[in-house]
């Protein structure tokens, strides 16, 4: 066995880099390119890929419908970067926080020629290292040795591209005995992917009997709703609710997963606070800053019940989508068991929206 990285610690290495604005090299069928994402590109660097070469933008489609942009590829757009603009040129094609004051960023001239694929994999690390979905891509002759010579991070795409729609497999650090205001009868259990990525927890209330349906909550993570109360979402009062219940009826397990903001970190939740703050509802805010509806993994809850000994499960949700995903890796959902509580003047139109764009049972 070598001492030098995997695949997957390659993997984590490049989502750091990228989180500092540092490029990356990915190949492809004897193709390679620089990549680095938008919002962390400085002036200098930006400067360093030009005398190298034409440096290429890619973004979503949702973004490049927003832009008006033409994309080529489906599901994402490459755009060609003019000579004569600079780094603020870019930051506002990534961020759409000034598109009602500044909506003229164009024209947009789409790139149709070649395969897109080094650029549909800097858009998935840079949303992976939760950073805007937008990236900058400069094709190189000899990537692998330009990736020598600068000392970056190289990801051949055969080797990262399985591993970037792979759920990372959850191994048990440590559980505790931790009595709740809910249940003296609690236990928090600790899980940590293998990707390097953030550690997921299980709060097991009493002693579920592993051969009957579970009273269970897949909670996402919600900083402003869990912690400070904010209005603008019912996840607080959700959390709450469910450990309640699961008080009790004496027994239950509640996933608390770190997806916060549907998967796109909380910097990228407040940008879209911040356009909904202009008027756009919640689905629109996430297709305007370049995301899908949901960007979360519920492959992990399910994975994270399986390893607990659970096969079935009373599923506490309004959401069909957690559902159709726990039956889809394995589990059987015996009951929906709906959760409607926290609803404010502030948050009931984010509630219609879910509803009727999302398809929550409200």
């Amino acid at each position: 066995m070598s001492l030098g990285p995997t695949i997957v610690e390659r993997l984590a290495r490049a989502g750091a880099d990228l989180r500092m604005g540092v490029p990356v090299v990915l190949t492809s069928g004897g193709r390679g390119g620089l990549a680095v994402a938008v919002e962390t590109l400085s002036t200098e660097r930006l400067a360093e890929l030009r005398a190298l070469g034409r440096p290429e933008l890619a973004i979503t489609s949702w973004r490049a419908d927003t832009l008006k942009a033409r994309a080529y590829d489906n599901d994402l757009a490459r755009i060609a970067v003019p000579d004569e603009v600079g780094i603020d040129w870019l930051h506002c094609i990534a961020d759409p926080a000034d598109d009602l004051r500044l909506p003229m960023k164009g024209p947009l001239s789409s790139l149709r020629e070649g395969p897109a694929d080094l650029h549909r994999a800097a858009i998935q690390l840079a949303k992976s290292a939760h950073l805007l979905p937008a990236a900058v891509l400069l094709p190189v002759p000899d990537a692998v040795a330009v990736a020598a010579r600068l000392n970056l991070t190289l990801l051949p795409l055969d080797e990262a591209a399985p591993e970037l729609m792979r759920s990372s497999p959850l191994h048990p650090v440590v559980s505790a005995r931790l009595p709740m205001a809910a249940s003296q009868a609690g236990r928090l259990h600790i899980f940590r992917p293998e990707d390097g990525g953030e550690e997921h927890y299980a709060v097991e209330i009493g002693r579920p009997d592993r051969s009957r349906p579970v009273l269970a909550r897949l909670h996402s993570a919600c900083f402003t709703g869990d912690v400070l109360g904010s209005l603008k979402c019912d996840c607080g009062p959700q959390l709450r609710a469910a450990l309640a219940q699961m008080g009790e009826e004496g027994a239950g397990v509640l996933l608390y997963l770190n997806q916060e903001g549907r998967g796109i970190g909380l910097a990228n939740k407040m940008r879209a606070y911040s356009l909904q703050d202009q008027g756009f509802d919640t689905v629109e805010a996430n297709h305007r800053l370049g995301f899908e509806d949901d960007e979360r993994d519920f492959r992990i809850g399910a994975g994270l019940l399986r390893s607990m000994g659970f096969s079935t499960v009373r599923l506490l949700t309004n959401n069909p989508r957690k559902i159709a995903m726990m039956e889809n890796n394995g589990l059987t959902v015996t009951e929906r068991v709906p959760l409607k509580v926290g609803q404010t003047a502030q948050n009931a139109a984010y509630l219609a929206t879910k509803a009727t764009k999302s398809g929550h049972l409200l």
